[in-house]
């Protein structure tokens, strides 16, 4: 891994616990500006406090994700405070127990894992265009093969599962990523991927899901070879955010040994491009984006 990264400003939501947590300790071991966003505050306090001896620095942000004012004031600061930012790590996620919705009256899990980082990159990305090496990064999941987007019922109103919910917000992480690589200029230097960190059991992810779904989990991790570790899975997840190779390559799904085809419902151009306009209707703001930077 590249060793030196002192000239990196990195924004990395989730990055408190799990495997986030690990990264944000890892970049910024090695020089580089960690700006990390969560909802704890102890637990960002604590984070801020062992960064102190680092080569670099980690200051976190508290925010909800679920509230779209909080987004946009968490991406006010953020041009405020780091100029440029080089990364959008969208890390952050969850996966409700129960249907439940946003202060803006979206279904949590959508509004937490699709829509947040739907509008905070819609409100950084000029920004981040100043950067000599801009990125968007998404977490996404392998779980997203057994989920279809019924566009219909985008928010799962009619009949509601966990899991399905969390599975299709990881599909629509996906065709975000596809489409917003789609509709970058073509004179534009920033490149977007979504990766797959693994089955990392050890995370809070599922804090708020079902008793099922929990156990679930849990025993999946016992299960030898399928569990990935929060290091591991911190590695793949900073491999695409600082290494020369991802400076050059968008739009991709990335897997363990490099880029693969999600399922292809994804890449559907007629599914991505609804879900975007659906997006932006949910968010309040024009679906027309991105369009080339101003001179």
């Amino acid at each position: 891994m590249t060793n030196d990264l002192s000239d990196r400003t990195i924004l990395l939501t989730g990055g408190t616990s799990g495997f986030g947590r690990v990264a944000a300790i890892d970049l910024a071991q090695r020089g580089a500006t960690v700006a990390v966003v969560g909802r704890d505050e102890s637990k960002g306090a604590t984070l801020t406090e062992q960064s102190e001896d680092f080569a670099g620095t980690i200051a976190f942000h508290q925010a909800d994700l679920a509230s779209q004012s909080t987004i946009r004031s968490l991406a006010a600061t953020m041009k405020r405070e780091y100029d440029p930012i080089d990364v959008l790590a969208h890390n952050a996620g969850l996966s409700a127990g129960s249907r439940r919705e946003s202060p803006d009256g979206i279904e949590i899990t959508l509004a937490v894992n699709h829509l947040a980082p739907y509008l905070l990159t819609h409100e950084l990305l000029d920004h981040l265009r100043d950067a000599p090496d801009p990125r968007v990064v998404v977490t996404a999941s392998d779980i997203h093969r057994r989920a279809t987007l019924d566009l219909d019922d985008l928010q799962l109103t009619d009949e509601y599962d966990s899991l399905d919910a969390y599975a299709r917000s990881k599909l629509g992480n996906i065709a975000f990523t596809v489409e917003l690589d789609d509709r970058l200029p073509e004179d534009s230097a920033v490149t977007v991927n979504c990766v797959h960190p693994g089955f990392v059991p050890s995370t809070d992810l599922f804090r708020e899901a079902s008793l099922r779904t929990r156990l679930l989990v849990r025993i999946a991790g016992l299960v030898p070879g399928v569990a990935t570790s929060k290091q591991a899975a911190a590695e793949r997840l900073q491999t695409l955010l600082v290494e020369p190779t991802y400076g050059s390559m968008s739009g991709q799904y990335i897997g363990s040994d490099g880029p693969v085809d999600p399922a292809p419902e994804a890449t559907n151009k007629t599914v991505r491009r609804r879900l975007w306009r659906m997006s932006a209707e949910l968010v309040g703001i024009t679906p027309d984006w991105p369009t080339s930077k101003p001179n």
